[in-house]
Parts: C-alpha cells; sequence; structure tokens
C-alpha cells in the first residue's frame, strides 16, 4: 500500500519554496501520493528520501522508452483510466511490420512509406513512429541483414520481432545502439529472452496467450529476473478479446496497483484481419483503449488517416484547449497593403481561418491573438478577446511596420468591439467580416 500525503511529507525538505510548481510542501506532497506529480518535480529532496520515495511516486503503469535521440518513443506513465480525470500522457505508437523475407526492393518501399506516411494536421507533427522487422525467413543472417538495412535507411523506431533467442541476438548486434524493443519472451525462451535484454539494455516485449494470469506470471518472472522494462501482448487478435485483455490489464495496474500487469502494451490489429477496414477497426480499439503500441500489417490511407485522426482526439489534453502561437502570420506573399485580419489561437479556428484565406487566393496578414486557446466568441465572453488585448498585440507585433494601411478586420461575430479598438487604437479603422470563415473567400476577393 503507497504511502500517504502526510506520509510523505515526513520526507520532503519542508522549505516551501515553490520550485515544484506548488505553493506548499505538503500540496506537493499530497499530489505525490496521489500519483499526479513525479518525485523530481522537487529539487531539493535528499538522496535517502528519494530513494525512500520512488516507489510510491512511479506511476501505476511503468514509463518505458523506445529509440534514442529526437526519434525517443515514451510509452506506459500513465495513471488514470478516462481522459477527464487527468489525461492520457503519451499517444499509441504506430508501427509497420516489415518481414525479413520480402526482397530488398520491397523493403525499401515499406520504409519509404513510412517516411512519407508524415503529416501535419491542427500544427501537430503525425507519423508512423515505428517499423516492426519481422522473422520470417527463420534465418539469423537474412534477419541481421534486414535489420541493418532498416536502421541505415531510417531513424524510425524499431522492433524486433522473433522468438528465437538466436535470429534475435542477431539483429541486436546491429541495432541494440538504437534500443530497439525486443518481441517477444514466452514461457519456452523467457530466459535467455532476459539474458539478451540485460546484455544489450533493451526492453522486452511478454506474450503470453493463456490468459492474463500466465501474462502476469512470466512478466513477474522478467522483473524479478532484472527486467524491468516490459511491454505485455496478451494474444488478443480479434476486437472483443483485444478490448477485453487491455482494458483488465489497464485497470489491473490503475485499480488495483498490480504491478506485474503495471506495463504498457502492444498489439497486432492486423493479424487475422479479413481486409483493412478490419484492421483499422480493431487498431482503432487499441487507440481508444490502452494500447500502447500497434503493429499494423499496413499503412494505406484508408488505414492511417483515420487512426492519426481519433489518435490525436484521444491523446488531446481536454483540459487544455489546443494553441498556436500568438504572432503576425503571413498568408502567401503579403506585401504593404495586403489586409489584415484578427482572430484568436484556438488551433480549430486558426486552421479553418488560415484554409479559408488560402481558398482566396488573396495574400494576406493573420494576427493571432492569446485567447488560452479559446474560440472568438468564447473568448470575447470570458473577455480573453477585448478591444486592450488586441490593441496591445497591434502594438507589440509592430504591425504599423508591416503595412502601410491601418485596417483592420475582426471576426463579424465580435463586431460589437468595433468602436472599442478604434478608440484604442487611434488612426486606425475596424472594419467587420464575416460571421462564418467559409465568407471569407468572397470578403476578401470583394475587399481587393
Amino acid at each position: 500500500m503507497g504511502l500517504t500525503g502526510i506520509q510523505i511529507f515526513k520526507y520532503l525538505p519542508k522549505t516551501n519554496c515553490g520550485d515544484c510548481k506548488f505553493p506548499t510542501c505538503l500540496a506537493f506532497a499530497m499530489r505525490l501520493a496521489a500519483a499526479q506529480v513525479r518525485l523530481d518535480a522537487c529539487p531539493h529532496i535528499s538522496a535517502e528520501a528519494k530513494k525512500i520515495l520512488t516507489e510510491v511516486s512511479a506511476p501505476p503503469v511503468r514509463l518505458v522508452k523506445l529509440g534514442t535521440g529526437d526519434r525517443t518513443i515514451e510509452i506506459g506513465d500513465e495513471t488514470v483510466l478516462f481522459r477527464h480525470e487527468k489525461k492520457f500522457n503519451h499517444p499509441s505508437g504506430l508501427a509497420l511490420a516489415v518481414a525479413d523475407n520480402l526482397s530488398d526492393q520491397e523493403i525499401e518501399q515499406k520504409v519509404q512509406q513510412v517516411k512519407d506516411s508524415a503529416m501535419e494536421r491542427v500544427g501537430q507533427q503525425l507519423r508512423v513512429d515505428l517499423i516492426c522487422i519481422q522473422d520470417k525467413a527463420k534465418d539469423a543472417g537474412r534477419f541481421a541483414q534486414v535489420t541493418k538495412k532498416i536502421a541505415d535507411l531510417t531513424d524510425s523506431g524499431l522492433i524486433l520481432d522473433s522468438l528465437d533467442p538466436e535470429i534475435m541476438k542477431a539483429g541486436l548486434a546491429e541495432t541494440a545502439s538504437r534500443k530497439p524493443l525486443m518481441y517477444a519472451a514466452t514461457e519456452e525462451n523467457c530466459d535467455q529472452m532476459a539474458a539478451l535484454a540485460k546484455e544489450y539494455k533493451t526492453p522486452l516485449a511478454v506474450y503470453s496467450d493463456k490468459g492474463l494470469e500466465a501474462l502476469s506470471a512470466l512478466a513477474e518472472k522478467l522483473a524479478a529476473s532484472g527486467v524491468e522494462d516490459l511491454v505485455l501482448d496478451s494474444g488478443a487478435r480479434t476486437a472483443g478479446k483485444m478490448l477485453s485483455d487491455l482494458t483488465q490489464i489497464r485497470r489491473a495496474g490503475i485499480k488495483k496497483k498490480f504491478k506485474p500487469l503495471g506495463y504498457p502494451t502492444i498489439v497486432f490489429p492486423g493479424q487475422g484481419a479479413e481486409n483493412s477496414l478490419m484492421e483499422v477497426a480493431r487498431a482503432g480499439i487499441g487507440v481508444m483503449k490502452y494500447a500502447s503500441l500497434i503493429v499494423l500489417n499496413n499503412i494505406n490511407n484508408e488505414v492511417i488517416l483515420p487512426l492519426y485522426t481519433l489518435r490525436q482526439n484521444i491523446y488531446t489534453d481536454p483540459q487544455q484547449p489546443m494553441q498556436v502561437e500568438e504572432k503576425l502570420y503571413k498568408i502567401g506573399e503579403p506585401d504593404e497593403n495586403s489586409p489584415l485580419l484578427i482572430t484568436t489561437n484556438f488551433s480549430l479556428t486558426y486552421f479553418i481561418v488560415l484554409g479559408e484565406i488560402e481558398n482566396s487566393k488573396v495574400p494576406s496578414w493573420l494576427l493571432i491573438a492569446n485567447s488560452e486557446g479559446l474560440s472568438v466568441l468564447t473568448a470575447w465572453a470570458a473577455d480573453k478577446f477585448n478591444a486592450p488585448k488586441i490593441a496591445k498585440l497591434v502594438k507589440n507585433q509592430t504591425v504599423e511596420e508591416k503595412v502601410n494601411h491601418r485596417n483592420l478586420i475582426i471576426p463579424g461575430y465580435v463586431s460589437i468591439l468595433s468602436g472599442e479598438i478604434e478608440e484604442e487604437l487611434p488612426g486606425w479603422k475596424v472594419v467587420v467580416g464575416p460571421r462564418e470563415a467559409a465568407n471569407i473567400p468572397k470578403f476578401l476577393r470583394e475587399l481587393a
């Protein structure tokens, strides 16, 4: 059983310095007891106290890191069952399965497909994160050759998929510096796989299709042997079983604090799927219900685009609206005579307005005001999009140095602000724009 906030408080420095972003050490202790903050947020805790409190501060689902450098992928580290309680911390990693019995040309095409999967949506970079190299040839030499080839071609994260320890070792010899995930330890090979995981210092997946009790027993055995970074696969290969197992694993880790199941998970939705529609449906279950890694057989647009959108929605902090940076944006190649529009920094508002300005083919300036991620009407009602703030923004962004005219186009829904803005900005004229973004192209073309 974990320590209470009062018990944790006894080990803290009691300086109330605020460096942890909490007003008092007691407040920090209470959050730590509820697993809502990390122990390392306190920079002044003693080494002895840190050692004692490490256990209670650890998240119920262990944090596991794959890959290196900018392509490091973090999975696990989750503390809640439902995103409205707090948020889900690490989006499901998406991987493409690549068999080692394919031709070199086919392998290169698969790798290029992963590279081409990158796209931007609502200001975020989305992509397939990993390549899962599958041991289909059953030949250590070929597996080593393919893993090296793929590692040379891409900096994506890697999963080495083989149940044969000798073949796994051949792959690790070529890619261990990239910290791949070893898939997988079973009841039959767990001792050899554990030895490899410790030797090469890589995370290890655990596989058992004999039920969660058998899976947890195997994970417990591996943890006792010194392998700490584990990823669980219950063997679920149907939608119903996947949903059931993933939910039970998450509940056991978070609600019951059952450590043998307190690890991130991996699923293979394409195995046994009749078509890509079934694969994406199963993968969607994985995104929504706790799969940390999702290995796909194909990443065609009909599979990957819905998953990008779903993953982005599920892993957005529901208590923190998506925002873009407050600044003056160039749309096209505007000059000193181009129109100047303003709106709020809610991401959806920004990208909708951006798209409509681009559709108009009229080069423009778009001034984005920090409204803490609120839409136009909501921000105005909350007094976060008002005349003084708009006037201050115009001055801070040195707008007058970039445009010769003094015309500011505001959203039609806040036309009530026009007089106030003109009072705050002497010499400026406020033009009331359309209420709906869809009318912006016509408005700008007529204005021009």
